[in-house]
């Protein structure tokens, strides 16, 4: 796979779970409203956080160079 198609699929699948994650966040975050204000701020912290490693492990992946070209003729 070239890192161009890598890229075209880590976009969306970025995009796809960025959405995902953010309204799954927001309905824990309706656990936790009425909670003391210390608990509100580390959850929020927490999971402002979250989403970075999954986020950079994507990335990592469609930055990934290109293998040898196969198809290329032997000069």
């Amino acid at each position: 796979m070239t890192m161009r198609t890598r890229k075209l699929i880590g976009t969306f699948v970025f995009l796809f779970g960025i959405t995902v994650y953010a309204f799954v966040a927001m309905l824990v975050s309706t656990i936790v409203e009425d909670a003391h204000w210390a608990l509100e701020l580390l959850y929020f912290t927490i999971a402002g956080i979250v989403w970075v490693a999954p986020a950079a492990i994507l990335i990592r992946w469609m930055q990934r160079p290109d293998g040898p070209a196969t198809d290329m003729p032997a000069e």
